[in-house]
């Protein structure tokens, strides 16, 4: 986990993730600024090992941070230092978007490498494509805010990993996320603060919504993010407190940079 906060954090990073194998990275969305270019570098996580990126969808504390993912990859391409090509897979609306913000801040050097060796991939709802290895599952969350995919990832070894964007998840894709061995969910915060952060008005769950999903989904592992931060140090504590009333499975409330092995 590079973040796990939402879209108006300031004491930790926003939502976004990488998914490693074998010295390579799978980047899920990248935050709403340059720390993440912190982050990756403080975690020896280099910018030559990305060659996949995943966007959900086009709100600020998801797709800033590719300005810099782009900007970043695109000096060490153009001074040979970058092997192989980035490729870049969001729906089409959201390619358009990621290219204009480009185009009105980053030099020509860069975006000129656009469609070469940095290369969007226009996905569709149900669309597969195979990714370290591991087929992986794009989906249409049928957002109610802003166009959004989320994706099951299907590990060699069998595992399924389910990432249901940052809303709460939609009956029209449970599909593709039930009975998954590990599902990430988003989580605004704990139901009895429902009244102080309002998640139902950005289209968002509580810690007591997201288990009670997952439940229902039969999910042996649920991995909450996307949350508030007012009370980080505690923030684990009392929502695995909340969510073990809920869901019988393996629950995981990350911290930022926070490694785990999914078997």
């Amino acid at each position: 986990m590079i973040g796990t906060g939402h879209a108006s954090v300031t004491k930790c990073y926003n939502t976004c993730f990488t998914i490693s194998q074998d010295g390579k990275y799978f980047l899920t969305d990248a935050g709403g600024g340059n720390e993440i270019l912190r982050i990756l570098e403080e975690e020896e996580i280099p910018l030559t090992a990305i060659h996949d990126v995943f966007v959900t969808h086009g709100h600020t504390d998801h797709i800033l941070g590719m300005v810099w993912i782009i900007r970043m990859i695109g000096q060490l391409i153009n001074e040979g230092k970058y092997r192989g090509n980035l490729s870049v897979y969001c729906h089409k609306e959201l390619s358009e978007d990621i290219r204009e913000i480009c185009k009105r801040t980053l030099w020509n050097t860069v975006t000129k490498l656009f469609d070469d060796r940095i290369q969007f991939v226009i996905l569709e709802d149900g669309q597969k494509k195979e990714i370290l290895n591991s087929e992986v599952t794009f989906f249409d969350i049928f957002s109610t805010k802003k166009k959004q995919f989320g994706f099951t990832f299907l590990m060699d070894h069998g595992i399924k990993l389910a990432c249901c964007g940052d809303e709460p998840i939609n009956e029209k894709t449970t599909h593709y996320v039930e009975n998954s061995d590990w599902m990430m969910h988003e989580a605004f915060c704990l139901d009895r603060e429902k009244n102080i952060f309002r998640p139902y008005e950005k289209n968002h769950s509580t810690v007591k919504d997201a288990c009670e999903a997952a439940e229902k989904l039969k999910i042996k592992n649920l991995i909450l993010y996307h949350t508030e931060d007012t009370h980080l140090a505690e923030r684990k504590k009392l929502y695995l407190a909340e969510g073990k009333q809920y869901f019988s499975g393996n629950l995981f409330i990350p911290d930022d940079r926070e490694r785990m092995k999914i078997i």
